[in-house]
Parts: C-alpha cells; sequence; structure tokens
C-alpha cells in the first residue's frame, strides 16, 4: 500500500470512528507485562484500534525464554497469532526459512524504512536473503546501572558516577541496612548483568573481540580475568536479593531499599510509572560509567502467514503504525527505549533517555550477542554466567577458563 494512502487513512481514521463491518481482531503475543510495560504496549493498541482495527492482547507472563517456546509451539502447530514479539537477532530464523513468516520487504520499500531505521542493523537483522521479515520497534540497551539517590543519602555517601564508586559505596550501604545491588533471581537477569560488566570493563572492541570475533586466547587472557573478578564483586553485593522478577528488584531501588541495578532501559518504565524523575529521584550511568555504549538489541514484531485476506490485511497495517512517527514516539518514550526512526522528535525525552540519544548520535553502539552468536552457543555461555553468580563456590579462574573453551567453540 502506498504511503500516500497510509497517511490518509490514518488522518481519516482519527475524524471518523471504525465502524464494526470494517473492524479486523488481531491477536498479538508478547511478554510485556510488568506496569510500564503495559502502558508502553497500550500505545500500540491504541494506534491500531484508532485506524479501524482490534488490538487483542496476548500477554505471557514470563520473560521472553518463558514466552518465546509457547509462541514457536503455536506457529510451528498451526494455530499462528497475528503478530509476535521477538527480540533483534537470530530467534525468529527458522520459522523464517521454513516459510512460516510473512514477508514485508513491498512494505518497507513502499515506507522508506532503509531510509529510516537507525542503525541499519536493526533492519539487518529482520532480512533474510534480501527480503524483509519483521518491523523493528524499539532499541532496547542492557548497558545501564540503575541508582536510587535516597540511598546512598541514606547511606551517607555520594551519588555514585561509576562503577568502582557503587563498589566502594557497598559496605557503607549494608551498615544502612541498604541492600548494594538489587538482583532478580530469573537466570536471564545474571545473565544480562555478566554481559554488561563484560562490555563495560573490556570496552565496545573487547566485546567484540569475544563474542564477535570468537577471539579464545582473548577470553583467556588478562583482560577478561578483570571482568570474572567484577563478575564476583556484583555476585556478593546481590547477597539478600531475594526478589525474582526484573520489575521487583527495580522496585527496591524505587523504594529506596537497594543502592542500585543492573539493568536494560526498560526499567525506566517502572520507575515513570512510580512518579520518580530522572535526575533527581534516580540516576542512570549508562555503560555503568565506565565505558558508554548502547546495544543495539530490542524488539521486533513477526507476521506469521495466514490465509485470511482481512488478516494479513491487518497484519501489514499494523506493521505501518509500529513504524509511524507518532507511534514510535508514543511507545518508546512509555517503555523506556530509544526510538527505531533517526527522524522522529523527542523533545519530552528524560535526563536517561537523552543520554541514550546522545551515545546513538556518536554511533557507540555495539550489537546484541544474539546477533553475533548462535542460539546453542550463547546457551552455553549464558548458562555458565547462571551458574557462576548461583554457585559462590565457582571461583572467577575456574569460570573463565570453562567460557574460553565455549568461546572457542561457539558459532
Amino acid at each position: 500500500m502506498a504511503r500516500a494512502y497510509r497517511t490518509a487513512l490514518m488522518a481519516a481514521s482519527a475524524l471518523v470512528p471504525a465502524t464494526l463491518a470494517s473492524a479486523t481482531e488481531l491477536e498479538v503475543t508478547h511478554w510485556w507485562t510488568s506496569g510500564g510495560e503495559a502502558a508502553a504496549v497500550a500505545e500500540f493498541a491504541k494506534a491500531f484500534d484508532a485506524i479501524g482495527h482490534k488490538w487483542v492482547d496476548g500477554a505471557i507472563a514470563g520473560s521472553g525464554g518463558t514466552a518465546r517456546p509457547i509462541m514457536i509451539s503455536r506457529i510451528t502447530g498451526g494455530d499462528p497469532m497475528g503478530a509476535t514479539q521477538f527480540n533483534h537477532g537470530q530467534q525468529a530464523q527458522e520459522l523464517v526459512e521454513a516459510g512460516l513468516m510473512r514477508d514485508l520487504t513491498d512494505l518497507a520499500e513502499a515506507e522508506g524504512w532503509k531510509d529510516l531505521v537507525n542503525p541499519p542493523s536493526l533492519l539487518d537483522s529482520c532480512t533474510l536473503d534480501g527480503k524483509i521479515y519483521c518491523v523493528p520497534v524499539n532499541i532496547h540497551s542492557q548497558q545501564w546501572l540503575w541508582l536510587s539517590n535516597a540511598a546512598f543519602e541514606q547511606a551517607g555517601v555520594a551519588v555514585p558516577t561509576n562503577w568502582d564508586e557503587f563498589v566502594a559505596a557497598a559496605p557503607a550501604l549494608r551498615e544502612a541496612g541498604i541492600l548494594p545491588l538489587a538482583m532478580g533471581q530469573q537466570p536471564w537477569q545474571t545473565t544480562l548483568a555478566f554481559q554488561v560488566i563484560l562490555t563495560a570493563i573490556l570496552g565496545p572492541e573487547g566485546y567484540t573481540r569475544v563474542f564477535g570475533d570468537k577471539d579464545a586466547e582473548f577470553a583467556g587472557g588478562p583482560e577478561m580475568a578483570e571482568v570474572f573478578q567484577a563478575a564476583a564483586t556484583a555476585r556478593e553485593m546481590s547477597q539478600g536479593s531475594n526478589v525474582q522478577d526484573w520489575n521487583q528488584a527495580t522496585n527496591l531501588v524505587i523504594t529506596d531499599k537497594a543502592g542500585g541495578q543492573i539493568m536494560g532501559d526498560w526499567a525506566q518504565g517502572e520507575f515513570q510509572v512510580a512518579g520518580e524523575v530522572a535526575g533527581e529521584d534516580y540516576t542512570c550511568l549508562p555503560g555503568l560509567g565506565v565505558n558508554e555504549v548502547i546495544m543495539t538489541g530490542g524488539d521486533a514484531f513477526y507476521f506469521p502467514k495466514v490465509d485470511d485476506a482481512d488478516i494479513t490485511q491487518a497484519q501489514e497495517d499494523l506493521a505501518s503504525v509500529m513504524m509511524s512517527p507518532e507511534t514510535q514516539v508514543a511507545f518508546n518514550l512509555k517503555k523506556g527505549s530509544l526510538p527505531v526512526r533517526g527522524d522522529v522528535d523527542l523533545a519530552a525525552a528524560n535526563d536517561c533517555m537523552k543520554k541514550g540519544l546522545d551515545i546513538l548520535a556518536e554511533g557507540n553502539t555495539i550489537s546484541s550477542p544474539d546477533q553475533l552468536v548462535s542460539p546453542d552457543s550463547l546457551s552455553q555461555i549464558n548458562d555458565l554466567f547462571v551458574e557462576f553468580f548461583n554457585d559462590p563456590n565457582l571461583g572467577p579462574e575456574e569460570a573463565q577458563e570453562i567460557f574460553a573453551g565455549l568461546i572457542a567453540d561457539a558459532g
């Protein structure tokens, strides 16, 4: 459908309520269920409903690791939803190769996505054999440390500006009855923390040598040894963090019961729902205040093939709406993420989002491990990170030796 027609359709839909006959229900599955996430996904639903369709919410409680097998099972089992969330990377590649996902190339070319999406690697992650199979909706970076300003005030120490200062403040936080580092017990959260620490200490070049080049010698060297020592320190700082979900850990920071949390920028949505003000109530340190970098991970939506022409049209309309500048702004301001379009106005961005935008503008970006490492290899590496955080008897030296071997064999 041509861009001019879409523009006219959206303008008209704002003025004329959709009739029941013109509305098509489209089930959309995702794993966004926290307060901030729900507020963000509601912006997608509102924009889709406004053009005459009906968003049927298919939220699946839990993390992506819980939701993805359910989504894949439905698609391969002949019960596809209208649209489904995956992360950027290779998570849906086998479904695409099996011919189960819609080709969005015509829409992407008509709307000029290649000229709009920044960085281009996001659209590359949607592309297989020159065809585009998904619509990227945000840039999520996990490289953040979130700090409670009041917690450090109570402990009588200054709010840290980097990881080393945070580590140095941990004893004072403990003495004040404040947990230094909040961390949920789900495996992906410890994996995330380890990856963030790795990137902060090694920097973008070192990160790429490990995950991009699969440099096993570097992975077993002295630079990587510093990473495992820092992870051991984080493991000690998080002792006593008995919450399960990531947003429960974020709430410990919001309520000043914990000094900080290593978590992606989606945590920002929880701070906003709680009425917290960036730069006043909480502080955000991209790259742990050591190496300021944005990991160009995030979320994309895929559209399973169906035989229903009405559903097919609704899928295309939803893809277009998700990429529209108005929806990009509304969704990402609530989600705490950055828009994938490089041409949108984010004057309403808060202090933390502005930091992210500045880093993105400077080109300080890295690809996510999902985009660099095969799913099987990454699963083995992540299992090691989880075991390390959960088993104090696994020392940094032993864990690094195992890690270097996994990198050597990684696909």
